[in-house]
């Protein structure tokens, strides 16, 4: 079976929703048009005057508050402004380069927040540079075959989205990203080196469509194959466009 590229998504603003595309144009040397352009500081996290690309230990994230598994976005790129939805809270748009916005969306997403945590306290965005985990312009890649190994082990269906990948291929053998490390790839007309394997956290426990934490995938992953680790992040050194149904190819 040929793998194809089976799903696209974006993640606006980090770990606060996620979008489906149909398609996109990757840009070398950068993330996913669209994805983590903005990311939410906490009360304990340290900003600087200038902000550069910063550890996620300094974001909210659905590994520390489950609920934010649960928000949808919908991203205006011309107007930069977000919609968001969340089964909990009512509908808002919100511009978060306007510091009147930042502050509304800060009171629209307190209250799914514990209050033994820390306290969302502004949007943080950096110039051209999406807020991915790792310290370089990063997509990530999940295989379909992987989800459903986790899934079979489990004893029930998950949703692809406790993974929150950008490429979501499918037609591979379950782990067969994993043998990607330091190759190439080329997905419809762009190409992509794969850098590293994607560690797991507590955010996967969580139901996308609730925000509860209802699956142990972290266990799930130890007990089946003695790891965390779920997808790979790639770099992109070719620009090209890539759209639902492409070719994947191992160069």
């Amino acid at each position: 079976m040929t793998a194809r590229l089976a799903h696209i998504w974006r993640h606006p603003i980090k770990s606060h929703g996620r979008e489906p595309l149909d398609r996109v144009t990757l840009e070398a040397g950068r993330t996913l048009p669209g994805d983590r352009v903005w990311a939410v500081a906490h009360d304990s996290a340290r900003i600087p005057d200038h902000p550069a690309w910063m550890p996620c230990a300094n974001f909210m994230r659905g590994a520390k508050v489950a609920a934010l598994m649960a928000i949808d976005a919908r991203l205006d790129e011309s107007a930069r402004s977000v919609t968001l939805t969340h089964p909990d809270r009512p509908e808002v748009t919100i511009h978060p380069d306007d510091p009147a916005d930042a502050a509304r969306f800060l009171d629209w997403v307190a209250p799914l927040c514990p209050a033994d945590r820390a306290r969302p306290t502004a949007i943080v965005t950096v110039p051209e540079r999406g807020m991915t985990d790792t310290d370089f312009p990063s997509v990530s890649i999940n295989n379909l075959s992987s989800h459903r190994a986790v899934s079979q082990k489990l004893g029930r269906d998950l949703s692809v989205l406790r993974w929150r990948g950008n490429l979501i291929l499918d037609g591979l053998a379950p782990w067969e990203e994993f043998d990607w490390i330091d190759r190439e790839i080329a997905i419809g007309g762009a190409r992509l080196a794969v850098r590293e394997r994607i560690g797991r956290c507590m955010a996967t426990t969580a139901n996308p469509e609730t925000g509860r934490r209802d699956a142990d995938t972290l266990g799930v992953l130890e007990e089946g194959w003695g790891h965390r680790d779920f997808g790979v992040y790639a770099e992109v050194i070719e620009s090209g466009p890539v759209a639902l149904g492409d070719r994947v190819e191992v160069l």
